[in-house]
C-alpha cells in the first residue's frame, strides 16, 4: 500500500465506496451500481491503495467501515454531492432543467389538444416550464412567432414561408344539430343545408373564411343567421334550437346535451400544424417539446 495519491482517484471508486458504506454489503452494493461484486471489491481495494488506509473491514457479517472509512465517507459524500450539482447545472444550460417552452395556440387547440400533450411533456421533463398563450385565431399565433414572443405555434397549414412546420392532425368541419330541429339526414345535401338557419364565427375568423370559400366553390352564398366569437355561445345557441352550426370538430369536443353531429354535403377539413420560426436557434427544451408534438401527431386518431 502506497501513500495517498488523490490525483489517481476515480469517481467510480468513490461511488463504489459510498454504495458499500450505505449497504454494508458488497453484493448489494454491486446490485445497486449494476456491477459485479468482484468489480466493486476491486474498486474499493484500489481506492484504499491510493489513499494508503483501510476503509472497509471485510468479514462474515458484511462490510464495516473502519474509523478512517467513517471519516473519509463524509468527504466522499460531499464530493459526489458536488458532482450531482455540477450535472444539474449542466442540465440547466442544456435546457432540460429550469428551461422554458413558450407555446402560442388558437383557442380550440389550447383547450382540447394541448393539455394532454403538455401533461405528457411535463412528466418527461418536470423542471421545464411550459407556458401557453391562447389566441382568438391562428393569425395571432403566427404574429407571436414572428415577434419571437413564442417558440412554438399551433396553427393551420399551409403557413408562411418564414416558418418551418409539420402536420399535427386533420380536423374536419361538422354540422351541429339542435335537439329541437328534425334531423334531415346524417349527411346533408346542399338543398337541405341552404334551408337551415346557420350559426358561425364572425367574418374575420379563419374558420368563417374557410366555410365561405367552401360555399362559394359549390356555387352558394354563405348567409349566416347568427355570428359569434365565442364557441360556447355558438354551442348554447344551437342547444336552444336557434339554428345549426358549422364548426371544426376540434371546436365541438364538449357538446351540450341533445346537440348532435352531422356531416356536410362534401368533406371539408383544416390541417392543424406546428410551426416555428425558421431562422431561430431554439434551446433543447423546445426541440424536446417538438418531439412530443411529432409523436402525438403520429398516433393521434382522426376525428369521426
Amino acid at each position: 500500500m502506497t501513500g495517498a495519491s488523490a490525483s489517481r482517484i476515480k469517481f467510480s471508486q468513490l461511488r463504489a465506496f459510498s454504495a458499500v458504506a450505505r449497504r454494508g454489503n458488497f453484493g448489494e452494493a454491486a446490485l445497486d451500481l449494476g456491477l459485479t461484486q468482484p468489480t466493486v471489491s476491486h474498486a474499493i481495494a484500489t481506492l484504499e491503495d491510493e489513499l494508503g488506509v483501510i476503509l472497509v473491514s471485510r468479514g462474515r457479517h458484511g462490510a464495516l467501515l473502519t474509523p478512517a472509512g467513517e471519516d473519509i465517507l463524509k468527504t466522499v459524500d460531499a464530493i459526489l454531492g458536488l458532482l450531482k450539482t455540477m450535472e444539474q447545472q449542466a442540465n440547466r444550460f442544456r435546457g432540460f432543467d429550469g428551461g422554458r417552452v413558450r407555446v402560442a395556440s388558437f383557442r380550440s387547440a389550447a383547450a382540447n389538444l394541448l393539455p394532454e400533450i403538455v401533461a405528457q411533456f411535463t412528466t418527461q421533463y418536470p423542471a421545464v416550464e411550459v407556458t401557453i398563450t391562447e389566441h382568438y385565431d391562428a393569425r395571432f399565433v403566427e404574429e407571436s412567432l414572428l415577434q419571437e414572443t413564442a417558440d412554438i405555434g399551433i396553427t393551420f397549414l399551409p403557413t408562411r414561408p418564414e416558418f418551418e412546420s409539420f402536420e399535427l392532425l386533420r380536423d374536419p368541419y361538422v354540422v351541429l344539430w339542435p335537439p329541437t330541429l328534425p334531423r334531415l339526414a346524417d349527411a346533408l345535401d346542399w338543398d337541405a343545408l341552404m334551408t337551415l338557419p346557420l350559426i358561425l364565427y364572425p367574418n374575420d375568423n379563419s374558420c368563417f373564411l374557410e366555410v365561405s370559400a367552401y360555399f362559394k366553390a359549390a356555387g352558394y352564398a354563405l348567409e349566416p343567421q347568427y355570428q359569434f366569437r365565442e364557441t360556447s355561445t355558438i354551442l348554447n345557441m344551437v342547444a336552444q334550437g336557434l339554428g345549426v352550426a358549422i364548426l371544426p370538430r376540434l371546436s365541438a369536443i364538449a357538446l351540450p346535451s341533445g346537440v348532435a353531429v352531422g356531416q356536410l354535403p362534401t368533406p371539408l377539413e383544416r390541417i392543424v400544424g406546428v410551426a416555428t420560426k425558421a431562422d431561430v436557434l431554439h434551446p433543447p427544451a423546445v426541440f424536446a417539446f417538438l418531439q412530443v408534438l411529432r409523436q402525438h401527431g403520429a398516433i393521434a386518431p382522426q376525428h369521426p
